[in-house]
């Protein structure tokens, strides 16, 4: 395939799956790492829907992604299957395990992303066919957590083997990520993680801290966000809690957060996001989780997220999973 199409895949991997950096400011050191996939929130439509405020309130399968630490407050084996539908074609498949070993858990994730429907052209300009799979990611990992003085204080560490292939190119990483959440009392939270640690030039390295309050009918958390290759950005969530004991079924969340993208144009393809007065933002997130603590004996959960980017389109998440 010819240098014109390789070209365009790396700026569409770089600059669009980001999602992140701005075109009227952005950072000096934008374009300064690989594997900028790693900055989609894959895994987790939790934290998609709460604006990316999710470091300090990150638990279950979902933490690995996000916190390991978080992962310390299971208490029973957990497997989760997450589908991302980004932008373009972008898509992601993730699969987060958790075993209790004692008062250790270990985590295992598989992520892997691909692209369809790109748009092969020449060095002219001219239409191409479309041969094999352009984009394919894929990141697996593996956690160790542990809860401390009553799950007050939980760390936790993950090591991850990343493949990056563009084309017929393909890049082979290996990075981890480290992270920590600390429950002063029981209404006040703090988290901090940091992500991508390895070679700079290869990834993404990142830095997460927030803080969260929470009671028993709604959740507030807040984040701040600095990858090395793009400046800081903030994210605030709210959740509101329905308790199982209220609805005797199940426990039901509603969420909706807000995240210091730059909006990036009009969205006039659904129909429903200008419905909601959201066409023009890409900073608005919101979703929903439904769990049951008995369902034919097991614990299970739902949990779906959307977030409209504008003109490049809509990103949309659902996660399911279960605890036996």
């Amino acid at each position: 395939m010819n240098i014109r199409v390789k070209v365009l895949i790396a700026c569409l991997t770089v600059g669009l799956l980001s999602a992140g950096a701005q075109a009227e400011s952005i950072s000096s050191n934008a374009g300064t790492s690989a594997s900028a996939f790693l900055k989609i929130d894959a895994g987790s439509p939790r934290a998609q829907a709460l604006g990316n405020a999710y470091v300090s309130i990150a638990d279950g399968p979902e933490a690995l992604f996000w916190n390991p630490a978080g992962a310390a407050s299971a208490t029973t084996r957990e497997l989760q299957f997450a589908y991302l539908d980004y932008l373009q074609g972008y898509k992601a498949r993730t699969l987060a395990y958790l075993q209790p070993i004692g008062k250790t858990i270990i985590g295992v994730t598989l992520n892997y992303m691909d692209m369809d429907g790109f748009d092969f052209r020449g060095e002219r300009g001219e239409l191409q066919p479309e041969v094999g799979v352009p984009v394919q990611n894929f990141v697996g990992g593996l956690s160790i957590a542990r809860g401390f003085f009553n799950q007050k204080l939980q760390i936790g560490g993950t090591a991850k083997y990343i493949s990056e292939k563009l084309d017929t190119d393909r890049y082979d990483n290996v990075g981890f990520d480290v992270g920590a959440k600390l429950r002063l009392i029981n209404w006040l939270g703090l988290g901090g993680a940091l992500v991508n640690i390895g070679d700079k030039e290869e990834m993404p390295r990142g830095l997460r801290l927030g803080a969260d309050l929470n009671t028993r009918y709604f959740t507030v958390s807040g984040e701040y966000m600095k990858y090395r290759d793009d400046k800081a950005r903030y994210g605030v969530g709210l959740e509101v809690h329905i308790p199982e004991d209220l609805l005797q079924v199940a426990r039901f969340d509603l969420r909706v957060g807000y995240y210091t993208r730059t909006n990036t144009g009009t969205n006039e393809k659904d129909s429903w996001v200008g419905d909601l007065g959201l066409a023009e933002t890409s900073k608005v997130s919101f979703g929903f989780g439904i769990y049951s603590s008995e369902l034919f004996g097991y614990g299970a959960s739902i949990d779906y997220a959307v977030t409209p980017f504008g003109a490049l389109g809509t990103s949309q998440q659902i996660a399911l999973a279960i605890q036996f």
